[in-house]
């Protein structure tokens, strides 16, 4: 396994992380626990989850998986989209934030959290009252580092101004939607984090599974995404699944799967600290391991760039936000 400092920090994190928004719904408890096992085992040392997903069964999974192997695990969760109806049950809120990190740690089995993300930028908080309460967290001895999901270019400079200003504790990172299938943070987003020394963490990197291959006649494989959640489907657009059928063609060329190859790409892209991939069999995750050690030259670079240069300016494959 490759590690990697996340952003200008000292924190080092493997090249390939484990993301876990398919515990507890697409992948059961003992299924999610062999995976989060097999991930450790094979040198992966980031996993990311969220208070949210599956309706916090994902964090609770982990943290009965990471039993005993705690020290093993760069543990990254967030917190700030929806969890109720409530007033104060969304955003990024001193209030709101300082009662999910107490969920959170809780369901984890841990007394403290590596790296704690904003899920999305909150309009209707000040960030000097986030981000001191992140700092604060900082000091307590709950968070070790912070990170930005789902901001804006602009919004997340903001930020890091306002931190530099009170002297608080900047974020070391961003999450955000980045595949072959959705390159639009080229345009703002690597620019900023190359300058300002932010790790970015690519979710959605195979777009959904497209990338794999698996939607190339157009149908939903059973417990595929779109199988099994109805909405996706609306990012099966014929665009999306001809680079799939191109990704696939380039890796029959090489002998690699697509999975392996397109998150190799990822991975090889400026200022990407560590790619995030989900997984709902062991089986899956194998797949995924292959991009660590395949040969990656510039030639199947420049192939990879040509099939996919039309997403740059494309729309965003997923964004989220508070409304």
């Amino acid at each position: 396994m490759n590690y990697r400092h996340l952003g200008s920090s000292g924190l080092q994190v493997s090249a390939l992380g484990l993301g876990t928004n398919a515990f507890g719904k697409r992948a059961d408890e003992p299924t999610s626990i062999r995976i989060v096992h097999y991930a450790l085992d094979s040198g992966i040392n980031f996993i990311d989850t969220a208070n949210i997903y599956a309706g916090t069964e994902s964090e609770r999974i982990i943290g009965l998986a990471l039993k005993g192997r705690r020290q093993q695990a760069v543990l990254a969760t967030k917190a700030g989209l929806p969890t109720g109806q409530g007033p104060n049950q969304r955003g990024s809120s001193r209030y709101h934030l300082q009662q999910e990190l107490e969920g959170s740690l809780r369901r984890l089995r841990t007394d403290y959290v590596d790296l704690y993300q904003i899920h999305t930028f909150d309009p209707f908080t000040p960030l000097e009252e986030t981000l001191r309460a992140l700092d604060d967290m900082i000091t307590s001895g709950k968070v070790r580092y912070i990170g930005a999901s789902n901001y804006a270019a602009w919004e997340l400079m903001k930020a890091l101004s306002v931190s530099e200003q009170l002297r608080l504790s900047k974020y070391i990172s961003l999450q955000c939607s980045y595949s072959l299938a959705d390159r639009t943070p080229e345009k703002e987003w690597v620019p900023l984090c190359l300058d300002q020394g932010i790790g970015i963490i690519p979710y959605f990197p195979l777009a959904g599974g497209i990338l794999t291959g698996k939607y190339a006649a157009d149908r939903a494989p059973a417990g595929s995404r779109a199988d099994t959640d109805p909405n996706f489907a609306r990012f099966l657009t014929d665009e999306r699944i001809q680079l799939g059928n191109e990704i696939g063609k380039i890796a029959k060329e090489v002998e690699i799967s697509p999975t392996a190859l397109s998150l190799a790409w990822l991975m090889n892209r400026p200022a990407v600290s560590t790619v995030i991939v989900g997984a709902t069999r062991v089986e899956q995750l194998q797949d995924s391991l292959q991009s660590v050690s395949i040969p990656y030259d510039t030639d199947l670079e420049r192939k990879l760039n040509d099939i996919s240069s039309r997403f740059v300016h494309s729309e965003p494959f997923a964004e989220y936000r508070l409304k």
